[in-house]
């Protein structure tokens, strides 16, 4: 047998040696399941990635709110006519955009369509993102327009 370092006690009963090895192997676990976490890559690159999408939805979420006063900023700003004719055109649009779907629907083969969908589905899903761009972009384009 092996002597026992120095700076631990002896075991003086079976008792108390038993409970010294469950004591063992309970720290010798929780060191194997961190070295096991530590060498996880794929693991830890999930959560890395988890991270940064949560920033990244964060910023978004400034960055769109950020669009949103700008651009309310900007329309208080117009004056009436400027409204009045945006409004109609918005009106013009939504109607033109009406006729497009429907003339798209009787005219596009199957396949354009379902291609369509799914590219649909995916701006509908990354909605705040798209707002935030678009937003971004009319803030730019006034300020360019505005400069020059």
């Amino acid at each position: 047998m092996t002597q026992p370092p120095n700076d631990e006690p002896t075991a003086s009963s079976p008792e108390e040696l038993r409970e010294q090895v469950e004591q063992t192997r309970t720290e010798l676990g929780q060191t194997v399941e961190a070295l096991a976490a530590k060498t996880d890559v794929k693991a830890r690159a999930q959560e890395k990635a988890a991270e940064v999408k949560e920033q990244a939805a964060l910023k978004a979420g400034e960055l769109k709110a950020r669009a949103a006063e700008l651009a309310h900023q900007a329309q208080d700003r117009l004056p009436d006519p400027v409204k009045d004719k945006a409004a109609q055109a918005a009106g013009q649009a939504r109607a033109t955009a009406a006729q497009a779907g429907q003339l798209w629907q009787e005219k596009a083969p199957e396949p354009v369509r379902e291609k369509t969908a799914q590219g649909t589905q995916l701006a509908r899903d990354n909605r705040k993102v798209l707002l935030a761009a678009a937003g971004v972009a009319v803030v730019v384009w006034l300020a360019c327009r505005r400069k020059g």
